[in-house]
């Protein structure tokens, strides 16, 4: 239950300019977000993809903040 609490907050903190992963390896940053259908477009070096809040990895999103910030 613990987890489920971290990963919404996780989710309603998301914004613009993040940089994130999907559950499915997709490496790519936040261009928009739509709260009210739980979706947001990411831009990726193929291009932009629109996906659900709920595919983005709050672990290996941590993860990549966390080396990209050293």
């Amino acid at each position: 239950m613990n987890q489920a609490k971290k990963e919404k907050k996780f989710s309603t903190e998301l914004k613009r300019g993040d940089r994130i992963v999907t559950k499915s390896g997709i490496y790519g940053t936040i261009n928009d977000i739509n709260h009210k259908e739980g979706t947001c477009i990411i831009a990726t070096m193929a291009g932009k993809i629109k996906f659900d809040k709920s595919a983005i990895s709050m672990d290996l999103s941590s993860k990549l903040k966390k080396t990209s910030s050293q």
